[in-house]
Parts: structure tokens; sequence; C-alpha cells
């Protein structure tokens, strides 16, 4: 028999909960002497911090780090998402919609491809036509994700407006740029009294008829990064006319009921009492001092901090995303949302169940037995009438993707790639060899909002091809034993990085061009079937979709760590999951880009990222499906 009052946690859970208030005690104590201080003691301290990186840090990684330092500190430094936009030379707008609720949310928009801004886009009948897309961003985060790379070709945003998509982006109320409501204050606890419920009910749909009418198309894509997945589930399963709306919906690192967090203590915590997070941190926004954390710290060390707290959370380690793209990215990482919002995660985690903010939390022991009776509402996932696809990473501790198969619909597509962890879908170097077909993909297949049998058939075909070629995307390169290893890019600086033997090397234009005609000498050049883009995304050079695809040698090297990934789809039922069971067409390499891109017109720093090497880890990406 229980303990009365003390029994209601174990042991573990005690020592989590006692750590945690020292945690967050000092944290407010270090936040309350950095409010009271001048500005030339918070100067002081970063210029400490900064002596202290520098005084542990090997002569080689200072090189490296001045070598990357024009891009990422320009990135960094940005204010808001359009100077993000501005340093590669795109004009962003701004639009604010009210929701049904009350709240001032911010979107953003990129309509202009380089060159267009004197035109009009979706605006009336002598506007251009573009076709729209819808990008919405995950927990503490804000738009800004999306923008702040290090490198043009990796920004999925841009390489869409270039392809001749009407970009749009969404924020949920609370960050950083719908911070604002017509019914109260943000210092109020009223102001942060949402959850995703909210999030899905108001946020999501709002935004969506807000850019439908002032676009005036009958339907948009959807592209969700985590959260932004789990706020599009929701929404669409409880809005039977969004579905009409949506004509597909990506969903990038998909979230809908994480197993739990990585580190035991404070995953016991999470599952035992959520109610703990109101207990420590409030009723109103969660961590709000991270901004402060990054005022006081050397960007490097606050990096570092970042790094050591998703690997204690989630036990990522960040290895494919280049040091000069954390620097860059990281300090735009975070923005506010509430601590509602965070509790209601960790009842879906505790409950394993994808369910609506339970008010009602029964203590676990609690003697009542009004669960007989009571049942939180769950969202019926299964009612979505949108085309899902799902691209998710094979060490990413958040996705459980069986699980999530079972609550989706039967037509729902499933793609692995199996060394990427959560973040990777924003900020890796290979982003856009990895993931960006897949995108490309859905958008071009699905384009209207019936939903047809044909567009599903246009899928699987132009699917089939990218998996076929993506099962050959490597590239090697001898280390000093004589073994091939992947070549790694870092194409954040104007020359592009390897990594060997944990250090970086500078290697120049010439010798980058050098090495792609040794790419290219072996092999006979074939023009891959995706090359055709729909409608207007072929109207400029630069917007195409293809190259040439390179034939490999039948003595294809193959990767000890990645031998493959797996390409899960549930379709009437049936799983088809064979890395085993490749077409003939596998064996071929990344595209290379056979279209010089168009001059840009942004700052130095974008000037510089435009000649890094494209190219990425050579990990082989999906089995091709069975015929």
């Amino acid at each position: 028999m229980p303990v009365p009052f003390l029994g209601r946690l174990d042991v573990t859970e005690y020592v989590a909960l006692i750590g945690s208030f020292f945690l967050v005690g000092f944290e407010a104590l270090i936040r309350v002497l950095t409010l009271a201080l001048p500005n030339t003691l918070i100067t002081l301290f970063y210029r400490l911090s900064r002596r202290l990186f520098n005084r542990w840090t090997t002569p080689a990684q200072k090189r490296a780090e001045e070598r990357r330092q024009p891009v990422s500190e320009a990135v960094r430094n940005a204010s808001d998402f359009v100077d993000l936009c501005a340093l590669f030379g795109y004009t962003a707008e701004e639009h604010v919609v009210q929701t049904k609720d009350g709240y001032l949310l911010g979107l953003h928009r990129l309509a202009y491809k380089k060159g267009e801004e004197d035109t009009k886009v979706n605006r009336g009948p002598n506007s251009i036509k573009k076709r729209v897309v819808y990008l919405h961003h995950g927990l503490l985060m804000n738009s800004e994700v999306w923008v702040c790379l290090t490198d043009e070709q990796r920004c999925l945003p841009f390489v869409l407006v270039e392809r001749g998509f009407d970009v749009w982006f969404g924020n949920n109320r609370g960050n950083k740029y719908s911070k604002k409501s017509v019914h109260c204050s943000p210092m109020s606890q009223r102001f942060w009294n949402f959850s995703i419920d909210e999030f899905a009910f108001h946020d999501i749909p709002d935004s969506i008829s807000y850019i439908l009418e002032t676009t005036g198309q009958p339907s948009l894509s959807y592209i969700g990064f985590s959260q932004g997945t789990a706020q599009a589930f929701a929404s669409l399963s409880i809005h039977p006319k969004l579905n009409d709306q949506v004509n597909v919906f990506i969903a990038l690192a998909p979230a809908m009921s994480p197993a739990g967090l990585s580190n035991g203590i404070v995953d016991a915590l999470v599952k035992a009492s959520p109610q703990v997070l109101f207990l420590l941190f409030g009723r109103r926004s969660i961590l709000s001092s991270a901004t402060m954390w990054q005022s006081i710290l050397y960007p490097p060390i606050f990096a570092k901090l970042i790094d050591m707290g998703l690997s204690f959370l989630f036990n990522w380690k960040t290895q494919n995303i280049s040091t000069s793209q954390k620097l860059a990215a990281y300090p735009h990482l975070y923005s506010f949302t509430s601590t509602k919002s965070v509790v209601h995660w960790f009842q879906i985690i505790r409950t394993k169940s994808f369910q609506m903010f339970d008010d009602d939390v029964q203590p676990p022991l609690m003697l009542s037995t009004s669960s007989k009776y009571t049942k939180v509402a769950k969202y019926p996932t299964r009612n979505i009438k949108t085309p899902i696809v799902l691209v998710y990473g094979g060490i990413d501790s958040l996705v459980d993707i069986k699980v999530m198969l079972r609550e989706l619909p039967t037509q729902t597509v499933a793609t692995e790639i199996p060394h990427y962890e959560h973040l990777d879908f924003l900020w890796a170097r290979d982003v856009d060899a990895q993931v960006f077909q897949h995108v490309f993909d859905a958008l071009e297949s699905f384009t209207g909002a019936e939903h047809t049998k044909e567009e599903y058939e246009r899928y699987r075909s132009a699917r089939h091809v990218s998996l076929s070629a993506s099962n050959s995307l490597r590239r090697f390169k001898p280390n000093k034993n004589g073994d091939s290893t992947a070549v790694d890019s870092d194409v954040s600086t104007a020359v592009a990085g390897s990594v060997h033997d944990g250090e970086e090397q500078v290697i120049d234009a010439d010798e980058r061009q050098e090495r792609l005609d040794q790419v290219k000498a072996p092999h006979q050049a074939r023009e891959s079937p995706l090359t055709t883009s729909v409608g207007s995304l072929s109207s400029t050079p630069g917007s195409k979709r293809g190259g040439n695809i390179l034939r490999r040698p039948n003595s294809r090297p193959t990767s000890p760590m990645y031998p493959g990934s797996l390409d899960t789809r549930f379709e009437n039922g049936s799983r088809a999951e064979s890395p085993s069971d490749r077409s003939p067409d596998s064996e071929y390499v990344g595209a290379l880009p056979s279209v010089t891109p168009p001059k840009r017109t942004g700052t130095g720093a974008s000037q510089m990222s435009l000649n890094s090497l494209r190219a990425g880890k050579g990990i082989s990406l999906g089995a091709s499906e069975s015929p």
C-alpha cells in the first residue's frame, strides 16, 4: 500500500522534481541578475566566454571558425524573417490574420523570384498565377527556421520560389510574430491559456483561409515540420472542409505520439505528472530566458550548450548539421510558446494517445474511478482525406512510425531517411539531396483538391523513379587508410570543407571543379524522367527540376553504416518494406545541375554561398517499391 501523498511519485520522479526546482531556481537567479546588469557588464561576460572558448580550441578549429564566420555571422545577426530573406536577394511580405478567437497571427510570404518584384502574383485576373505552398514550423519555433540556412540551395522555400510557387509561412499564437490579441495582453495569464487544441481549431484553418482568400487559389499544399505536422493532423481531422483546401500534406519529421524523452529521469517526471511543469514554469510563456543566454554567451559556446541539451533530452547527436550552420541557425531556433502547449505534449506522451488537452488530469494513484465515465477526445486522424506523405528520420527518437501509421488513413505513404535526426530536415548538409525530391514529387503529383486516383498513381510513379535514383546517391573519397568514406561537405562557405579525422579541410574552387569532373568522367549521362516541371514551374532557367542522372558502374561502393533505407508504404492495408527489392534503374548517382544558377543579387554573404559544393554525405535513401 503506497504512503499517503508521498506515494504519488516514485524515487526517480522525486529526484527529477527536486533537481528541476534547483535548475529553474538557478536560471531565475541568473536571469534577474542579467536584467539588472548594465550592457557593459553583459559585454564583459560575452568577451570572457569568447576567451574561454579560444583557450580550449585547437588552431585548426580556430581557422575553420574564421573561414565560416562571414556567412554564419550574417545569418545569425539577421533581426527577423524579412532580413534573412534579403540576405539572399529575396523580397518578403508580412501579413497579419485575426483568428476567430481574437489572436493576431503574423504570416510571411515569398511570392517573387529574383527579378519579379515589380510583377503581380496571385492578385487578380491579370496577375501571374502560381500554386500556393504553406510551411509551418515546429514547437518553440517561428517561421525563421525555414530560411536561416547558410546556403540558398539547401533552403527549401527559396528553391520552391524559384520553381514557380507562391510560398507562405505560418506562425503560432504567442511566438515572436504573433504575440498579440484583441482581447488581452501578453502579460496576462489569459493570453497564454492555449494548447495544441487552439492551434488546430483556429490558427491553422484561419491562416489557410486568409491565404486562399488573398491569393484567389482554390487550394494549397501544406508542408509541416515536427509540431507543424501535428497541428495539421489535428486540424485536418476535425475540419472536413479543410481537406478540400489542402491538396497534399507533406510531413517532415512528423510528430503525433512520441514515445518519450531520452533521459530517464526527465522522462519519468514528464510521464508521472504533467502538472509539475505549471509549478515549475508558471502558466504563461515557457523558457522565456533562452534569449538571455544567447546575449551573454559566445556563439560557439551557445551552440555547444544547445547540442548538449538536445543530446540530454532526445539523444540527438546533430552530426549531420555543420558547425557553421549551427552557429547561424541556433540563435533563430527558439521562440515563445505557452507552458500549456508543452504540458499538452506531455499528456500525449503519458497517455500514448494523440488526444485533446485534458483539463481534468487525475493523480496516478487516485482512488476515484471517474476514468470509467470520462474520456478525453482523440483527434480522429483516420478521417483525413487529404493525401499524406511522411518523410522521417531513421534515428529520430521522437518518431514512432508504426504507431503513427496505425492512426492514419491506409493510403498514407512514409519514407525513411536512415541517418537523419529531427532537426536534419531543416538544416542538414545534404537536406537538398535527401529530402527535397520527395517534396517535389508530392507537389507535382497532387495538384488539386479532388485527390483522384490518377494523382496517387502519378505520385507512385514519380516516387518509384526517385527512390531508384536515390539508392545510389553516394560520393566517396579515400581516407589515409585507403578505405572509402563518404565525402562530407560544409556548404556554408565559399569553399567546400570535408570532414577527415574530425577536422574540416579546405577545398578551393578549382579543386572542387576537378573533383566534380572526376565524378562525371566515368559515367554516361542520362536525362532524368523527372526533369519536366508542371505548368509554370519550368518557366525560367534555374527553376528546372533535374539535370543529368549519371549511371554508376556495377562495382558500386556501399556504406557499411547505412546499407539502405526502408520504404514504408501502407496502402489498402498492405506494406512494402524490402531493401533488396530494387529495380535495374537503381544504379544511379544523384542529379548534378545542368544549368547555371541565376546570378545572386543579395549581400556578400549570399554571394559566397552561391558557389558552395552541392553534395551530401552519400547515404542511400530508400529502397524502390515493389511494382
